[in-house]
């Protein structure tokens, strides 16, 4: 008798989805978008909506289409309005298995998959802004990477890379800048993304490199922003998350923010913390890099490495020594200025790519801002 009331009752629900009506604007890429941005399973979201986990399926491959209750059902549990999910100006899906993520084992798949998402949406907003603004183009350097690349190889391909960037000897003043500068759109991970680590993606109108704020740490950022330009440099075609592929982007990193032809006259053949800190201070590279750069250029012996590595342990998080704010992206805020529209550029960038205000200013925090804090110069 149970089961025929159950029967009763979800035919009844049915017959009460199909008098609803459907959208039929409605665009399953954006439900499959919302539902990664926000990290939801298809069970959990079917649970909130009042389906079974086959139909949300069934949506976002646009087998079947919705109804209003359902949409409206599905928006809530998403955070976002019903008008999300109606067909406008499309955007992009990046592949998964090309993004290189800096921590494979440490961030689920979902996790991964919400970032690349917030990439997705970061590039739309880029595409609605280029429509007007002439952005710098992609002038990456173009290398013929071996499949079987040695680390041997990777710090020639890190000086080739300096040169081609128009890098000069010495520090790199502004790597974020400096990927900017050369069509690479770079943006900071929010609150619901921060999980993820650093990485960056080749495939989308754009190359796209995401910095994980969390870290608060300008040097660790450079850092971060340069190993991932050496995977947009040598691994156009490479799988990613491999060991020997993020020991590649690393040595490339290295070799890119302190050349060792320049820094070897100033590493110290001691563990000497004063010298290190200056060094830290004129490269922009953290202590720890600092003493790895030592050990693989033979300063320092592989016991003296270790008792640097444990002496920083006991500093902790953050290093001694901090460089002042990370460096910030600021291709977009800059691009809007130039168009000066006036009021609120949420408000037109929200008609232009069809998506919801609030994840438009989601992106807009993320890809930049000019709060870096400006250096006052006194000359006598």
């Amino acid at each position: 008798m149970t089961e025929m009331l159950d029967f009763d009752e979800g035919r009844q629900r049915a017959v009460r989805r199909r008098a609803a009506g459907v959208i039929g604007d409605f665009d399953p890429a954006r439900l499959a978008l919302a539902r990664r941005l926000a990290g939801l399973r298809r069970t959990v979201l079917a649970q909130a909506a009042g389906v079974t986990p086959a139909a949300i399926t069934q949506y976002e491959k646009n087998q079947s289409r919705p109804t209003l209750p359902v949409v409206e059902a599905m928006a809530d549990a998403l955070g976002v309005s019903p008008e999300f999910f109606r067909a406008g100006r499309p955007v992009a899906a990046l592949d998964s298995s090309a993004a290189h993520f800096r921590s494979l084992r440490s961030t689920s798949a979902m996790e991964r998959d919400k970032a690349l998402a917030f990439g997705e949406l970061a590039l739309a907003v880029l595409d609605a802004i280029e429509r007007y603004v002439e952005l710098p183009s992609l002038r990456l350097p173009d290398f013929d990477v071996s499949p079987d690349l040695h680390l041997a190889e990777v710090a020639e391909l890190a000086r080739k890379a300096r040169v081609a960037l128009g890098v000069e000897a010495g520090p790199v003043p502004h790597v974020v800048r400096l990927l900017e500068s050369h069509g690479v759109m770079v943006v900071r991970l929010d609150d619901a993304t921060r999980r993820v680590d650093a990485f960056s993606h080749l495939q989308g109108s754009r190359p796209l490199v995401l910095l994980n704020p969390l870290k608060g740490d300008k040097a660790r950022g450079r850092f971060d922003a340069a190993h991932e330009l050496g995977h947009l440099v040598m691994h156009h075609d490479t799988e990613p998350g491999s060991r020997i592929v993020e020991e590649q982007a690393h040595a490339f990193a290295a070799e890119f923010l302190a050349p060792a032809k320049e820094i070897s006259s100033e590493l110290p053949r001691r563990l000497d913390w004063t010298v290190l800190h200056a060094l830290k201070r004129r490269w922009g590279i953290s202590l720890k890099a600092l003493l790895r750069r030592g050990y693989d250029l033979d300063h320092f012996s592989e016991s003296t490495y270790k008792r640097g590595l444990r002496q920083l342990n006991v500093w902790g998080l953050p290093e001694p020594g901090p460089l002042g704010m990370p460096e910030s992206p600021v291709l977009l805020p800059r691009a809007i200025a130039l168009l000066n529209e006036g009021g609120d550029p949420a408000i037109w960038l929200s008609e232009e790519t069809g998506l919801p205000s609030a994840i438009v200013i989601r992106v807009l925090t993320a890809a930049g801002n000019e709060g870096e804090r400006p250096v006052l110069n006194l000359h006598l």
